[in-house]
């Protein structure tokens, strides 16, 4: 959830117009510190100074306890290129010191950046600054299992010691009231000679192994000490425990683009009496939503565009096996659309041949015919040396209800949103209580997790990672259960960039001319519970559920106004 390198998108529009000016490429980092070999694995590096956006200084300032606050300011301003600290990065995790603990470091900085552990709305520069979290070794040295979401043994747990007199008596009082639902640990005054005591956490003559016992509540107190920022926080994140942050006006860990309201709950000082309270009109499946969050392996591609690109159209790519007539009808209709590219059929019947060249209609760009050496529905995912625009326009050979107008629309909206699934089937996940299960729900509601691949636009990078880099056995068993390579495509993009997906147009059903309904609701049934089943597998192979649950849709501006057609960009979309 704290991805370090996420905080060089806050930093990249406060870079000075000269450096910018000069042609230096964004990203690039110059760093004094040349005998850490592990410096110039990073892509970010560079040993050209003339190259570089930013600089990082050798000078170590991380704890402000460790510091020399004149001689350090000094060591830093003799700095070749330090100009005043302009386009510098300096890393503070603990700042001030006593009696007042600042918090912001207290090293006459300048103009230069500050990734800072223990930002008040005071010290914090919004939109300059880059808030982080003050690393824990305890967490980090310890491997703790993943915990699913549900109920634990406490509902609130606090663990820090040396708190506040005040604090400390306040959580007392709580645990009186509410009995063993409330654990209050401490530092152990009783150990034996050997055992280390910063692993342990004791509760009168009850020793608990530390950060172990965090998994063990609901709810893990996380309040200010003599610094805002408390390593503690990573310790219950690490733990999968549901923060529950007392300090007020602390800038949480990159806030700026954290939704933290998703996973902790945040308490004014004066209402810490109110807490339990307050944290039982939670209800429980928001809870468990929150719990899920922690286990979110969230690595967004930083070369993923987050900009239209500049690279015009989109590749369609039609998986078929042998209905002719409605392949040759989804080819006509998707060559309407004024931003195709390139067509690329991917002829997935080993036993019978591709009609000939003459009968394939003719269209105004390229068509391209690939033949498989396996019928696998992975193919369609294949990372084709054919395509060679960014966008990719998945289509399934009978999708044949889709107008020109929603296709170039549906272009426009993923060239504004190219790291996401943008498409028209759209589909949920649900959390069946029940049966303790996730459950695939295809009912029209207003909520959306997924789009179907049948018809969706997606950068073509994705069909690498689907290829090459789909987490554990996933792929095989979408070829071997020939179905859900659609839902492992939403996984993946999900789980790569912690986005979710974006529904196009008004378009409900998705109906398949040349299906019989022989049969239709039995096989409807089959079919629910076996996408059920690929949600629950690929959840288990991910560690998470990383699809998000949205309630929007893109739809044209002009669409349901009642102005001339001719002033309306994309006038045929289809009705419900």
């Amino acid at each position: 959830m704290m991805c370090l390198w996420s905080s060089f998108l806050l930093i990249a529009p406060f870079l000075s117009e000269e450096t910018l000016a000069a042609g230096c490429t964004p990203a690039l980092m110059s760093i004094d510190v040349a005998s850490i070999p592990k410096t110039k694995l990073s892509e970010f590096y560079t040993d050209d100074v003339n190259r570089a956006c930013l600089f990082v200084p050798s000078i170590d300032v991380l704890n402000q306890n460790t510091l020399r606050i004149k001689e350090t300011a000094q060591a830093l301003a003799q700095l070749s290129r330090w100009d005043r600290g302009t386009n510098h990065l300096l890393f503070n995790m603990l700042p001030g010191g006593p009696p007042d603990y600042n918090t912001a470091l207290d090293v006459p900085r300048d103009r230069a950046l500050l990734a800072g552990g223990g930002f008040s709305t005071w010290t914090y520069r919004q939109g300059y600054d880059v808030s982080i979290p003050v690393y824990s070794p305890l967490s980090g040295e310890v491997d703790l299992p993943e915990r699913g979401p549900g109920p634990r043994r406490f509902f609130i747990l606090s663990s820090q010691m040396a708190l506040h007199p005040e604090y400390r008596s306040e959580l007392e009082a709580l645990q009186a009231e509410n009995g063993e639902s409330v654990l209050i640990l401490d530092k152990c005054t009783n150990l034996s000679e050997g055992i280390p005591a910063v692993r342990k956490r004791c509760h009168k003559n009850q020793v608990f192994d530390y950060p172990q016992v965090l998994q063990e509540a609901t709810f893990c107190v996380v309040l200010r000490g003599a610094r805002l920022g408390q390593a503690v926080l990573s310790d219950v994140l690490q733990a999968g425990c549901v923060p529950v942050i007392i300090a007020d006006s602390y800038i949480l860990p990159f806030s700026e683009v954290l939704d933290w309201k998703r996973a902790s709950v945040v308490i004014p000082e004066e209402k810490m009496p109110e807490m339990y309270s307050i944290l039982q009109s939670v209800p429980q499946r928001q809870i468990e939503e929150m719990q899920r969050q922690k286990w979110s392996s969230v690595s967004n591609p930083l070369f993923l565009p987050l900009i239209p690109p500049q690279s015009q159209g989109f590749t369609a790519i039609v998986l078929t096996y042998d209905r002719v007539e409605s392949l040759f009808r989804v080819i006509t209709e998707v060559s309407k659309v004024p931003s195709l590219s390139k067509l690329l059929v991917v002829w997935n019947n080993q036993n019978k041949n591709p009609p000939e060249d003459s009968l394939w209609p003719k269209i105004r760009v390229p068509l391209k015919v690939v033949r498989t050496a396996e019928n696998k529905l992975s193919n369609r995912f294949f990372p084709y040396d054919e395509i060679e625009t960014e966008a990719v326009l998945a289509i399934d050979d009978d999708i044949i209800m889709l107008t020109s107008d929603e296709l170039q629309f549906g272009y426009e909206v993923w060239r504004e949103f190219p790291d996401r699934l943008v498409g028209y089937p759209g589909r949920l996940h649900l959390w069946d209580h029940e049966m303790n299960k996730w459950k695939y729900e295809s009912e029209w509601t207003n909520e959306v997790s997924m789009v179907l691949t049948g018809a969706a636009f997606y950068h073509k990078y994705f069909n690498y990672l689907y290829t090459y880099k789909m987490p554990g056995d996933i792929k095989n068993w979408v070829d071997a259960h020939m179905n859900c390579e659609d839902i492992a495509m939403n996984f993946l993009v999900a789980n790569v960039t912690g986005k979710s997906v974006i529904k196009v147009t008004p378009r409900k059903k998705f109906k398949c001319p040349e299906c019989t309904a022989i049969d239709g609701l039995s096989l409807d049934q089959t079919h629910m519970v076996e996408r059920s089943e690929c949600i629950n597998k690929f959840a288990s192979v991910f560690g998470t559920m990383p699809l998000k649950v949205v309630e929007h849709r893109a739809d044209p501006v002009l669409y349901k106004d009642d102005f001339p057609e001719k002033l309306k960009s994309f006038p045929n979309i289809g009705s419900l």
